[in-house]
């Protein structure tokens, strides 16, 4: 379960890659995060955390799952391959989501993305009003 701890912990390993990798982000300040409000991401903590960070955060409106790219791509492709297999552990179930992950071609996180922006759009031009999906 993913509650507010775990999750300052994942932001720290996702700041840290993305002064690894993208240092011109970190320097200037131009990246953004986006994630939905579920409560671990709307805790005072997680928002002090950001806020110490400098870490700019796109707003998610209330409801509105077609804007979270999860929804769409990560969590379908995660769930195919893993559905119906048992673990013991919880490092075999780490393990092998990682392994997943990466199995995950760069060119699926491209689309991924500009699907998401199509639907962001849509969510601009319904002047926030909420929808479901992909189809028009």
């Amino acid at each position: 379960m993913v509650n507010r701890q775990l999750y300052q912990e994942v932001l720290a390993r996702l700041r840290d890659a993305v002064r690894r990798k993208r240092p011109e982000f970190c320097e200037n300040q131009t990246w953004m995060l986006h994630h939905d409000n579920a409560p671990p991401h709307a805790s005072l903590l997680i928002r002090r955390y950001l806020a110490k960070h400098q870490t700019s955060v796109v707003p998610h409106l209330p409801y509105s799952p077609a804007l979270a790219p999860a929804d769409f791509f990560l969590f379908p492709k995660l769930k195919t391959t893993l559905k119906g297999r048992r673990f013991q552990t919880i490092e075999e179930i780490q393990e092998n989501a990682i392994r997943e992950l990466m199995a995950i071609a760069e060119s699926a996180f491209q689309e991924s993305f500009h699907q998401r922006k199509k639907r962001w759009e849509r969510c601009i031009a319904s002047r926030g009003e909420c929808f479901v999906g992909d189809s028009a």
